[in-house]
């Protein structure tokens, strides 16, 4: 083994080989340096716990190994990919897009200085969410608003200002777990909260509530269960009955609304998501929603309501934990300002225009990229077809999105290995599986990646 050692060539012979010293000039010397350093610390490490001899590769194909090996380790875990999997929300690929004046606002703002807590008029320390508040309040009709990191952290925000080591009455049915394995009574445990359920899992009633109302409790809670749905015999209360309840009361009514619709977007097909502006004109004291969901912008958590309530929460020390950076405020203003004009926020965040297109549309680019495709070496087959896609993100899961695909068969190998060269490819394309066929699904494709789509299993790119 000590003479296996002595074959590996020293760091200064491996930089003076061509993969290396090319890769010495594109990027920095210490990176490379030290990226040879670990590789043959590695491979020392590897050839001492072999149990039989194991050669060393000569000089030339070791640098080759070393510089593939380091462009690898040096790529960015996060990278922008090509949606191709019809999921508009997708959890693991950010949900929603960002609208171009978004990505504006960011630029503008984090290229420098801004005001994110100074009255530019006055001179005077302000509020950050002044950046967003008025908004908030004229697309909601609500009487101010606050913003955190995420719809979570508005729950436990809200749920610790205002109910700490007291109860909150909530009905069995909506103590929903979203992604990750996070649930509703462990947030409301982490808030110090104590969660009263009442009614059953299918079938809660206003009396039910109205019965577990005690000295100790702070309010009543409806929660949107966006990511499952309860069919056959099943009732719960309306938003009416609690809020009418609670004035009677005079306890506060939490709307959990989860996904944040702004308008109404059954005109997509997207039936039965609340609408914050409903929650607020039917009473609900706050209501609580995402940012990066269908409201189409950065994430975010939003509670707008009653101007008292909200004091509580920002005045809250967990506030200043939760509270958003001045890209998060700038991206969601400049999303705010679009919801603004239904036409233009239709045409400019890309959450709305992918559902406003056609799927006669689809179809037409799903038949051009097919005929391109099926050249590929790679490629077997490919050809158009139509399918169903969902929205994601908790959202609506029984919903169905009518969409257009290209169905691909690979040249060789499974779909497995196929899907997986995409996804290590340049850029990275995430389609989907079914069938026993790799689906391109162009309803979360923007246009203008079509060619760049294609490229990525063109005959030019695909392995010899």
């Amino acid at each position: 083994m000590p003479n296996v050692m002595r074959n590996i060539p020293p760091v200064n012979d491996l930089l003076d080989l061509p993969p290396l010293r090319s890769l010495v000039e594109r990027a920095n010397r210490s990176v490379v340096v030290s990226g040879v350093r670990r590789f043959l610390d590695n491979l020392r490490v590897d050839l001492a716990n072999r149990a039989t001899d194991m050669g060393v590769p000569g000089a030339q194909e070791l640098a080759e190994r070393i510089a593939e090996w380091i462009i690898q380790e040096e790529q960015l875990t996060l990278r922008p990919v090509i949606n191709a999997t019809g999921v508009l929300l997708h959890t693991g690929l950010g949900r929603a897009p960002l609208a171009q004046e978004a990505l504006d606002a960011m630029q503008a703002n984090a290229s420098g200085y801004a005001s994110v807590e100074l009255d530019l008029d006055t001179g005077e320390r302000s509020r950050r969410i002044a950046a967003v508040e008025g908004l908030l309040v004229d697309l909601t009709g609500a009487e101010a608003g606050v913003v955190v990191n995420n719809n979570a952290a508005a729950t436990l925000l809200t749920l610790t200002a205002l109910a700490a080591d007291r109860e909150v009455v909530a009905s069995r049915g909506q103590l929903i777990e979203i992604g990750g394995s996070f649930r509703l009574p462990d947030v409301m445990t982490a808030s110090g909260a104590k969660l009263r359920e009442v009614g059953t899992t299918n079938k809660t009633r206003i009396e039910d509530y109205r019965e577990a109302i005690n000295q100790d409790t702070a309010a009543l809670l409806r929660v949107h269960t966006s990511n499952f749905v309860v069919v056959g015999f099943t009732a719960q209360p309306t938003l009416n009955e609690l809020v009418e309840l609670g004035r009677r009361r005079r306890l506060p009514v939490i709307d959990d609304i989860g996904s944040g619709a702004i308008t109404d977007y059954s005109k997509y097909g997207i039936e039965d998501e609340p609408v914050a502006r409903d929650s607020i004109r039917a009473g609900a004291d706050l209501v609580l929603f995402s940012g990066d969901k269908l409201l189409g912008g950065p994430q975010c958590g939003i509670v707008v309501g009653k101007q008292l309530l909200i004091d509580k929460l920002n005045s809250h020390p967990l506030m200043r934990a939760l509270r958003v950076d001045k890209l998060t405020l700038a991206a969601l203003a400049a999303t705010l300002k679009l919801h603004r004009d239904t036409p233009a926020a239709e045409e400019r965040i890309p959450l709305l225009r992918f559902l406003a297109t056609p799927v006669e549309n689809l179809r037409h680019r799903a038949e051009r990229m097919a005929e391109q495709i099926a050249a590929a070496r790679s490629v077997a087959t490919a050809e158009p077809c139509e399918d169903v896609t969902f929205l994601g993100g908790g959202s609506v899961p029984t919903q169905q999105i009518p969409t257009w695909c290209v169905k691909i068969t690979p040249a060789r190998g499974n779909v497995d290995d196929f899907s997986s060269r995409l996804r290590n490819g340049d850029p990275p394309v995430v389609g989907r599986i079914s069938r026993e066929a790799f689906m391109l699904d162009l309803r979360t494709v923007f246009p203008s990646q079509d060619m760049e789509l294609v490229g990525a299993i063109s005959p030019d790119s695909a392995e010899a």
